[in-house]
């Protein structure tokens, strides 16, 4: 039986960690051979998720530039895919979710005449412009696709109210796959993260969306810090992200206390360790709003809205917004209300049981005719 030729493009460590179980998977589907194209929109991020799961990409266009904007980013990739595809002649390309690295290898594979398998397809929050652009990302994307792999029902759902209603399976999220490889014995790598005191309760928190910078990130850094005085015997920890403009407000507001630590960006490997063995998540990352209920820890979500409902209604997530004193008053709360944590601790995780990846294969592979048996969803 002739291998069918499948092509996954992804350019950022979030779509690289939800990617890489994926990549695995595949390659040990005797019937499928998987290639990595990186477009490397993220260059320093990606890397070390590549060389954790120990994935070596087939092609990399390199595009990422010092204050690279989002034509710059869109312009680079659909001329270096251009190239690639003529090259490798997939017979699908896999895109991941919702970054402008997703949209524009997803539009120059049509432009090739190469159907596109879309993962993570259908999360929604109604409003284009937050988040911005992943929300008409998604949208645009949907439309290009010819398979949807649909975390959950709802996103299914969401998918069918718009039209798209063929070739949709509900697989789970990638993401909880992923977290069966990272989060081992639990031991860092990271110098910084050896040095933080474990036997105190630990806030983990991430802060880098392009709809926070500015006053709402101040604000949402503001609350922090006098978390962090309220607080003095909890640690903070903030891999900060590379974006200068979230660097310099994160200094600017956070700087000069004990109790917060502003350390380098972790490899996901240090980073799912990091989360089980903290107390709760503050975020305004998608990716971890599922990847802590896994490990039964509450977040607190650091935006206006979010596209993962489930998690909310099942409980182990709220929205915090971007206000001062409402993101310091849910923070408190959680350490300070023991039945409060321990209702949103111990909620079901309502975006998978581990096995997406496979039943993303089962689903490529029946679709086209490699396999006689339609894939289970997830429930």
């Amino acid at each position: 039986m002739q291998k069918l030729n499948v092509m996954a493009v992804f350019g950022t460590r979030p779509e690289a960690i939800k990617m890489a179980p994926l990549v695995l998977e595949l390659n040990r589907r005797p019937e499928l051979n998987c290639q990595v194209c990186l477009t490397a929109q993220h260059r320093e991020m990606l890397d070390s998720v590549m060389q954790c799961f120990g994935i070596t990409a087939d092609y990399d266009l390199d595009i990422m530039q010092q204050r690279q904007t989002l034509s710059d980013v869109t312009a680079r990739v659909l001329h270096g895919m251009e190239d690639v595809l003529r090259t490798a002649q997939p017979d699908l390309v896999l895109v991941h979710g919702d970054t402008t690295t997703t949209f524009s290898a997803a539009l120059s594979a049509f432009y090739a005449g190469v159907p596109v398998g879309h993962v993570e397809a259908g999360l929604r929050t109604g409003d284009i412009r937050s988040p911005f652009p992943e929300e008409m990302n998604r949208l645009l994307v949907a439309r290009l696709a010819e398979l949807h792999f649909a975390p959950t029902r709802r996103n299914a759902d969401n998918l069918r109210r718009e039209g798209v209603t063929e070739n949709v399976y509900v697989t789970g999220n990638t993401v909880i796959d992923a977290m069966a490889y990272t989060i081992g014995d639990g031991t860092f790598s990271s110098p910084e993260l050896q040095q933080i005191d474990f036997t105190r309760r630990v806030i983990t928190m991430t802060c880098h969306r392009r709809e926070n910078y500015g006053a709402p990130m101040h604000s949402i850094f503001s609350a922090v810090r006098a978390l962090s005085e309220a607080f003095p015997n909890v640690e903070v920890v903030y891999p900060v992200h590379l974006s200068p403009t979230v660097r310099q407000a994160a200094h600017e507001e956070l700087d000069g206390r004990p109790n917060i630590h502003l350390i380098e960006p972790l490899d996901v490997f240090d980073m799912h360790r990091l989360m089980a063995r903290s107390y709760f998540i503050m975020t305004d990352s998608g990716g971890l709003q599922e990847e802590a209920p896994a490990l039964g820890k509450p977040v607190l979500v650091l935006r206006r809205e979010t596209e993962r409902p489930e998690a909310v209604e099942a409980g182990t997530v709220r929205l915090a917004g971007v206000d001062r004193d409402e993101v310091l008053h849910l923070a408190a709360q959680l350490l300070t209300d023991e039945a409060l944590y321990a209702g949103m601790a111990h909620a079901v995780n309502p975006y998978g049981d581990g096995h997406a990846c496979a039943r993303i294969a089962d689903a490529i592979a029946w679709h086209f005719g490699k396999s006689s048996t339609p894939p289970e969803e997830f429930l």
